[in-house]
């Protein structure tokens, strides 16, 4: 989002609820190498898949960072939270001063040693089963350090002396109560809340995401330049074939991808579509998210009884 979109988000949110709630943003990489020649041949490689991409596609560029840190300082969520890397010091200090936690999500125990050093009020640790955008902070070694949930997560719990969140992977009472059992000290649920009619997602997206097997996922760059977990839909497959052009680095990647994305919102299939999900999607439920919550913590309460 721009700094004004989280504005009005959270305008819209306290309009509604004076619930808590938390505000994420991807910690920005260094501007990428432009290849001309790569770019064109995953041009024409999209062209088979949507609208012809034009050759400016790739120039879009992410929101200011700075910009949106100060937005997130106006709006004073309880907690904000990073992705893809670390808050710089100075912002840390400005979110304490103003009473606002730092979760930051990692993928590996280096990672959530660095994040305790830089001052992180609680640690996400993100399994190798989660859907969406690796938390990864080196790009390069997102498909080579990936860990599973149960593997990493005692570990890091081990190793810092903050509160650790578990991610990934999870979407039932059972993924829970192991999670506790673990040490973390709270889990964060992504996929199995997608099929809520809260969500409004795109309902091929949410049938898939009920029908998919755990190997009916896989990590890919070939959505945004960044690797993600999605469903194996027919683009992906094709996308990360041996005969497709490797993907542009991000953010260029994600440009030239929007023409076929924006497209694809109007299909009845999930084939085109940027259909994030995590391993255990079979495990999500389309109740609402209420009533989904309280099931899930109800059943994990009777389990811990036991």
């Amino acid at each position: 989002m721009q700094p004004g979109e989280i504005g009005s988000w959270v305008s819209t949110f306290r309009s509604m609820t004076d619930g808590p709630f938390q505000l994420n943003l991807w910690v920005p990489d260094p501007a990428p190498a432009r290849d001309a020649k790569r770019e064109e041949e995953v041009r024409e490689f999209l062209a088979q898949w949507g609208p012809d991409v034009p050759a400016a596609a790739g120039d879009a560029v992410p929101p200011d960072f700075e910009a949106q840190c100060d937005a997130l300082i106006v709006a004073r969520p309880p907690i904000v939270s990073s992705v893809m890397g670390l808050f710089p010091r100075v912002y840390v200090e400005r979110l304490r001063q103003h009473g606002i936690s730092w979760f930051a999500v990692v993928s590996t125990l280096s990672e959530a040693l660095e994040a305790e050093a830089a001052g992180a009020d609680a640690i996400v640790v993100q399994g190798m089963e989660a859907g969406g955008h690796r938390a990864a902070f080196n790009p390069e070694k997102a498909e080579r350090e990936l860990v599973g949930l149960f593997a990493l997560l005692p570990i890091v719990v081990d190793a810092v002396h903050v509160p650790v969140i578990a991610t990934g992977g999870v979407a039932d009472a059972r993924g829970i109560v192991a999670a506790l059992a673990l040490g973390a000290s709270a889990v964060q649920i992504g996929t199995g809340y997608l099929r809520c009619p809260e969500a409004e997602i795109h309902p091929a997206w949410a049938d898939a995401i009920g029908q998919s097997a755990p190997e009916g996922t896989l990590v890919s760059r070939v959505f945004s330049g960044r690797p993600g977990r999605s469903i194996a839909t027919r683009y992906v497959i094709a996308a990360t074939g041996p005969d497709a052009p490797p993907p542009a680095p991000y953010p260029v990647q994600r440009g030239l991808t929007a023409p076929m994305r924006r497209e694809a919102n109007r299909d009845t299939s999930v084939d085109r579509l940027q259909a994030w999900a995590g391993q255990a999607g079979r495990l999500s439920r389309s109740d609402p998210a209420g009533e989904f919550t309280r099931r899930l913590w109800a059943e994990a309460q009777a389990m811990l009884a036991a």
